[in-house]
């Protein structure tokens, strides 16, 4: 085995959740994302759309005792000394495939190796098995040190609701529901006014309709600052649910942008152009208001595309008018307006 070292970190990541296209719902996960290197672990997985245990969203006696699993202070969940570091979102069942690997001690070291994709109580590395990543050793006081400040009771847990504000109260409470679909509490107001700050700092976003006037926007954002609440506030394109539900989805990512796979998105002139930062599926949505504002959708592209700058040509019926764009991968989500 090597002996040469890893780093190991930790950094927020998101799975983003979202309204697809077809109907179905995909649900919102944030979790603590593995670095190694300096690189989420999980962009050498291809394109996995999995979140690691240390999800926000599970009870802290059950995040505490992942924590202390990876610490190799309880024993190993799998056969052999294997440990899940990558599971479904959805259900977190080892029958939808997870990634294991083994993790073990060299004197003062931590080893992870093996890594295999598995569906059972078993793994076949022959024939499941990442080959090409790892054995990674990572020093015992780094690796110690970032796991155990996930014990620190001070940790403060991401902010997953959003407050809507807007004209429209028949569009804002199906936005609401789709937003709570998927995880996301939501609520609806007017106004902030008299809202303790304990309350306003439970919100991570706030949403705007486009008929909600200077003044109404104006102060919301004063009752927020006086309260010493830092939030995200939206701007929504247009009153169609899955693209506002992919605005608050990208306003609530709490990961380091260098550190995300979707970075850019730009929309003109027919075409879209995407950045991603490894390889991964990517999926173009297109949304169109047409002159007696009914919505239509398309889906124009849904693919793999290496690490890098891509422009991808549009169908043209899906957008002419006004139309938006949705650029999304499993880890984050993007939208931007069709310039003309």
């Amino acid at each position: 085995m090597s002996a040469e070292y890893a780093t190991f970190g930790l950094a927020p990541a998101m799975r983003a959740g979202g309204v697809l296209s077809n109907g179905d719902y995909q649900v919102h996960r944030d979790f603590v994302d593995f670095i190694v290197d300096g690189r989420p672990l999980l962009f050498q997985l291809s394109d996995l759309d999995a979140v690691s245990p240390l999800a926000s969203d599970v009870p802290p006696a059950i995040f505490t005792a992942q924590v202390r699993s990876l610490l190799l202070e309880a024993e190993a969940p799998l056969p052999g000394g294997r440990y899940v570091i990558y599971g479904c979102p959805e259900c977190a069942d080892l029958a939808c495939g997870a990634v294991t690997a083994v993790i073990d001690k060299e004197g003062d070291d931590f080893i992870w190796r093996d890594f295999a994709w598995q569906t059972d109580e078993h793994a076949d590395l022959d024939l499941n098995g990442y080959h090409g990543i790892g054995p990674f050793r990572f020093r015992a006081a780094e690796y110690r040190a970032a796991l155990g400040s996930l014990l620190d009771q001070h940790t403060e847990p991401p902010r997953r609701r959003v407050l809507l504000i807007g004209a429209r109260v028949a569009l804002l409470a199906k936005l609401a529901a789709a937003l709570r679909t998927i995880g996301i509490g939501a609520e609806i107001t007017d106004h902030v006014s008299g809202v303790p700050a304990e309350e306003l700092g439970t919100y991570g976003a706030v949403a705007f309709g486009r008929a909600v006037g200077a003044d109404q926007r104006a102060a919301v954002r004063r009752a927020f600052h006086d309260a010493g609440v830092d939030v995200t506030y939206v701007d929504g394109l247009a009153p169609i649910v899955p693209l506002l539900v992919a605005q608050i989805e990208h306003a609530l990512d709490r990961s380091p942008v260098e550190r995300r796979r979707l970075t850019r998105l730009v929309a003109a002139d027919g075409e879209a152009g995407v950045e991603v930062t490894s390889p991964c599926r990517v999926q173009l949505t297109a949304y169109r208001l047409d002159r007696l504002y009914r919505t239509h959708t398309h889906e124009v592209f849904d693919g793999i595309l290496e690490a890098g700058r891509h422009r991808i040509a549009l169908d043209a019926k899906a957008v002419k008018g006004e139309s938006f764009v949705v650029a999304r991968t499993s880890g984050s989500v993007l939208v931007e307006a069709m310039a003309r």
